[in-house]
């Protein structure tokens, strides 16, 4: 197999690893196959409904499915994972977490969407529960696979002559490097007033009495919590472990009797009601109501003044970007980095297609070097002011190692992490009942999946 062809495996199973699942305590039997199903491995099914809302939903991601042959095969890979995983004693059993989390990202996606039903006709869903169900399943999955697939490569590595020798064999295959750029930022949160902030708690007061004056805390976090995640719940997170929350959520839930609210508290996210539901052992209950501390024009362009003043500071050379980073930087991701923005590969030079597009906007007909002026952004519904400095512009480029080694090398390392995986499925395929629906008798599979179908 060429190495187009093989990266192209990597990035559909990884793609399968992060968003399929679905999973069913069924058991079965060899020769219990009926139809609807594409595959069993093990006691995992795979049905053939599945396959097509996956499908739906890998392309609504981006992701190419044209491909049913190698998304197929992803898809099975990925359930073999999943069932050895649940057999592996070391992975810790956490369905009950993914459960309660699925209603909150649900919201999330809805934010992204102008309602309900654009949301669930884009993602072909009938109803929300079912659109919720598939949200478990998928994280269920991506949970068990995601563990196994980290604790077979967990010791995997390549060395420098590897890399070498990588290079050297598949130079003319990698692919081409599109246009890029490596950047730095200082964002700053516009602060609010004292004023601001005492109308916020003032109406978290107000609230509070209402509760203690009969109003149930459910209704009125439905009514008055900006949470997304847990509003339409009554404002209900469950299973929350220790650490998880924000320091000062935290503190104050645990710090609370059974049934007992808090008094207004302030974190990152805004102010909030807290009430302790239940506490046991590591593991609590808790509703909130949040009201998001929102910035006025006003305190925005306080915000906006003092970061350009912090720029003319950086330009006339009387403090480094990277020390005004630190000292002055509300983004925790990077202002210890020097203010580096990392792609998902964690890599400091991210693709200028994959640039959000306030940034893309601001950075465009600058140079190297270069500072924007500062600009206001929002980003998870959270006001901001910010200034991007141009560290690099990377020209669309074939991949070599003498610019591209880091590059090289996790290509190398997920080359060798695919090999390990695949040796551990090869090794399992003997002593795990596989049956595939005969729609896929003419793929052509990397594994030879069919040997294992009697479950010998």
């Amino acid at each position: 197999m060429n190495m187009k062809r093989q990266i192209k495996f990597i990035l559909v199973l990884t793609f399968v690893l992060s968003f399929f699942g679905i999973k069913t305590n069924a058991q079965l039997k060899p020769g219990d196959l009926v139809d609807g199903i594409a595959a069993v491995v093990g006691d995992e099914i795979v049905l053939e409904s599945d396959v097509q809302d996956q499908a739906n939903y890998a392309k609504q991601q981006g992701a190419d499915v044209s491909n049913k042959c190698e998304f197929m095969e992803g898809i099975i890979s990925n359930k073999l994972l999943i069932y050895e995983a649940k057999r592996d004693t070391l992975i810790e059993n956490r369905s009950a977490a993914i459960k309660e989390n699925a209603t909150a990202k649900y919201n999330q996606i809805l934010g992204q969407f102008p309602n309900e039903k654009t949301m669930l006709d884009a993602y072909k869903f009938r109803t929300p529960s079912e659109m919720k169900t598939a949200i478990e399943k998928i994280d269920t999955d991506n949970y068990y696979g995601q563990m196994k697939y980290g604790r077979i490569t967990d010791k995997a590595d390549v060395t420098p002559n590897e890399v070498t020798d990588f290079f050297n064999t598949y130079r003319f295959q990698l692919p081409q490097v599109k246009d890029e750029v490596s950047l730095s930022q200082i964002v700053m949160y516009p602060k609010l007033t004292n004023e601001h902030k005492d109308e916020i708690i003032a109406k978290l007061k107000k609230i509070k009495e209402d509760i203690q004056n009969g109003e149930s805390f459910e209704s009125q976090a439905r009514i008055y919590s900006e949470d997304p995640g847990s509003a339409a719940n009554g404002g209900l997170y469950k299973n929350i472990a220790r650490g998880k929350m924000v320091k000062p959520f935290e503190a104050a839930a645990l710090n609370l009797q059974e049934g007992e609210i808090s008094d207004p508290v302030e974190s990152e996210f805004g102010y909030h009601l807290i009430q302790l539901v239940k506490k046991s052992g590591k593991m609590y209950d808790a509703r909130h109501i949040l009201l998001k501390a929102v910035p006025n024009a006003a305190e925005i362009a306080t915000a906006k003044k003092e970061l350009d003043s912090i720029r003319s500071l950086i330009i006339n050379e009387r403090m480094t970007f990277k020390e005004a980073a630190f000292r002055f930087s509300d983004d925790k991701q990077t202002k210890f980095n020097a203010g580096v923005i990392t792609g998902e590969d964690g890599s400091d030079k991210i693709e200028k297609l994959n640039l959000p597009p306030t940034i893309s906007y601001q950075i465009a007909g600058h140079h190297k070097g270069e500072i924007t002026n500062v600009f206001e952004e929002t980003v998870q519904d959270r006001k901001m002011v910010a200034i991007v400095k141009i560290n690099d512009i990377i020209d669309a480029h074939q991949l070599d190692i003498t610019t591209d080694y880091s590059r090289i090398k996790q290509m190398a390392l997920n080359k060798r992490k695919n090999e390990m995986v695949e040796k551990y499925v090869k090794e399992k395929l003997p002593h795990i009942f596989v049956s595939i629906n005969d729609r896929y008798k003419d793929c052509t599979f990397r594994t030879d999946w069919r040997k294992a179908d009697t479950g010998n």
